[in-house]
């Protein structure tokens, strides 16, 4: 019997995933990813566990010009849907929606778990958040920036009109990819060892 060759180890996938930092949205800028490295990135995004294969999840892409226009649309619903609040504080969070796609790229992954199946609803969502880490690690590996965020824009009803979400989607991120202006310090780490017990049979 001919046992299976082990896949050599991949340092510098390994490096880059010991390595990979979050960048906040307004610290990428250009140069970032082209339709070519786009779709690529959406097809290492897609490759993650999904029971019985439902792809309950898709993607909205918001780049170019598109950033600007869907940023003055969220910026006069929050204004609409805010009316009670201070027209000083109304204003300066208006802005930061109208702010809030300044990276190249912003990948919106929905979620929309498939009923009538046998995987619960909450393993399909999983599913999605797997999209969202995909897209930063390859991200990563492309040499780009990125970060994953939800916020009112991923909540409101408002909001979720703009993004064209239907019934019985959600947004399970928005992924900003850019390149940083400013490399990132690293931040404290959990501490994995207070986090990890070994099963043991009861009694």
């Amino acid at each position: 019997m001919t046992l299976p060759t082990r896949r050599p180890p991949s340092p510098e996938m390994l490096a880059l995933l010991e390595a990979r930092r979050s960048v906040s949205a307004a610290g990428l800028g250009a140069p970032g990813p082209d339709d070519a490295a786009t779709r690529r990135l959406l097809e290492i995004a897609a490759r993650v566990p999904d029971h019985a294969m439902l792809v309950p999840w898709r993607f909205i892409v918001i780049d170019g010009a598109a950033r600007g226009d869907i940023g003055a649309l969220l910026a006069q619903a929050y204004r609409d849907n805010n009316p009670e609040m201070a027209p000083e504080k109304r204003e300066k969070f208006a802005a930061i929606m109208g702010r809030l796609f300044p990276a190249p790229l912003a990948v919106v992954v929905v979620s929309r778990p498939v009923g009538g199946t046998m995987i619960p609803d909450f393993e399909q969502e999983l599913s999605a958040g797997a999209v969202c880490m995909n897209l930063l690690s390859a991200a990563t590996a492309m040499g780009f920036d990125a970060i994953w965020v939800t916020g009112w824009v991923a909540t409101h009803p408002a909001a979720r009109a703009i993004l064209g979400l239907g019934e019985g989607e959600r947004v399970a991120g928005l992924v900003h990819v850019g390149t940083a202006a400013q490399a990132p310090g690293e931040r404290p780490r959990p501490d994995v060892e207070a986090l990890t017990t070994r099963w043991s049979p009861p009694g």
